[in-house]
């Protein structure tokens, strides 16, 4: 039928534009361009309307922008480059961070939570687990616990739920850590040297979340100046594994039973060595910014088997496939939101993610550039390309927009006909001009 009206390539080419995303925003309404001279604010005439009735698809398509691999890969796969370009640049400079980054003491760490109990797993040496099995890699009773009855399902969702305070936490001792290894006063430190970091959050086979995270000394005004002397990544380690040893988190009393989070026993600490000075052996700033980024776009269902959306009702389960410690863990964060004590978690809201309810990646002020950043200049760029008329250098934009939510996803058509469709060049990864329009 498409082809029958005549709009089969006009289609083709919006859905193109979308770069793969299968869960678009659907959007009424119109956008208006004007420019406006920089030297005497004089607004000019139009330089381009957009009416998402005249559109192919009959509204304003727009990327879901869904960091989630399982909710929609293209748009995952976005949030995967930026996040990798994001570390990269905290690490050897660009997008705006100076390249003297790359000279500066940094750490790759991984900070694991505590025990609830005994789990399957794969020890070390090729010992077999406790069940008296070796389990492969791919088991799925890796990480569920060999006795569900006695183990903390209460403990491990709370401590999913505390583990970005406990982060905040560390962050704080961590520079005073510093400090005291340099003989300075917190106030003092300041002047000297600043800690910056970038983190991501990852869930362990047994739904418990971990941080792995790309910490660095800088001097006081961060990247743009160099470290004292006595910054070295031995002492930055040091500091490390003291402030992770003391960061404590009291949490709430539950049927007279008090929680307290700290971190686990496992914490790994090692120094990232520069891609161009390592003989295949050190941990390179390339290998980090992958592994980072690799998981800045998994949530607990690709590591538990729980669900990739919020819940409005417990009874969702009976028809949800997932694993049968997911739906404990699940039941139990819904079952402690109903605690008026515990509202302020929202663990029911949060329930599908077990109580987890930070950022999966975060990052101090100074390491780098920022994910928004990064899209601003995709944006730009787009623009450029679409209407290289446009003298930016003596004209700014004026934007009049009004856009209303129609809803989400592809028709039955539409999406047979992404399905076939290559992204449009310039597109690969990234949003269209079009998905700009609500930036108004």
């Amino acid at each position: 039928m498409l082809a029958s009206l005549g709009t089969l390539p006009e289609l083709a080419r919006q859905l193109s534009g979308l770069g793969g995303c299968t869960r678009p925003v659907r959007l009424d309404g119109h956008r208006t361009e004007h420019a406006v001279d920089r030297t005497t604010g004089e607004i000019g005439g139009v330089l381009r309307h957009l009416d998402s009735s005249a559109l192919p698809a009959g509204q304003l398509l727009l990327r879901c922008n869904n960091r989630r691999a399982t909710r929609c890969a293209a748009c995952a796969e976005t949030y995967r480059r930026d996040t990798y370009h994001l570390i990269t640049a905290g690490l050897r400079g660009g997008k705006g961070t100076p390249e003297r980054v790359a000279t500066h003491p940094r750490v790759f760490a991984t900070f694991t939570a505590p025990g609830f109990g005994p789990v399957h797993n794969r020890p070390a040496g090729g010992r077999p687990c406790r069940c008296g099995l070796r389990h492969d890699d791919q088991d799925p009773a890796l990480g569920t616990p060999l006795d569900p009855d006695t183990y903390d399902y209460e403990a491990a969702v709370l401590w999913n739920a505390h583990a970005g305070v406990l982060w905040r936490r560390f962050s704080i001792y961590l520079r005073r850590e510093v400090a005291k290894r340099a003989g300075l006063t917190q106030r003092a430190f300041r002047d000297h040297a600043r800690v910056s970091f970038a983190k991501v959050a990852e869930y362990q086979k047994r739904g418990a979340v971990h941080f792995h995270a790309v910490i660095r000394l800088d001097g006081p005004e961060g990247g743009e100046t160099a470290p004292p002397a006595w910054a070295t990544a031995e002492l930055l380690t040091d500091a490390i594994r003291a402030a992770a040893a003391a960061a404590r988190v009291d949490g709430p009393e539950v049927d007279g039973r008090p929680h307290t989070f700290v971190f686990g026993r496992q914490l790994d600490v090692r120094t990232i060595r520069s891609a161009d000075f390592n003989d295949g052996q050190d941990l390179t700033e390339r290998a980090v910014a992958a592994y980072v980024a690799k998981y800045a776009t998994n949530g607990a269902e690709m590591a538990t088997g729980t669900l990739d959306r919020p819940i409005r009702f417990l009874a969702e389960l009976a028809q949800a496939r997932i694993t049968d410690h997911a739906r404990r863990m699940i039941r139990t964060a819904w079952t402690l939101g109903a605690r008026p004590e515990l509202a302020d978690l929202r663990l029911r809201a949060w329930a599908h993610m077990l109580g987890f309810r930070g950022h999966f990646s975060t990052k101090s002020r100074r390491y780098s550039t920022t994910l928004g950043t990064l899209g601003d200049a995709h944006a730009v760029w787009r623009r450029a390309q679409a209407d290289p008329a446009v003298d930016t250098a003596q004209e700014t934009t004026l934007i009049l927009a009004h856009w209303v939510f129609a809803g989400t996803g592809l028709s039955g058509a539409e999406s047979w006909l992404a399905a076939t469709l290559e992204p449009a060049p310039g597109t690969e990864g990234e949003p269209t001009w079009t998905a700009d329009a609500t930036n108004s």
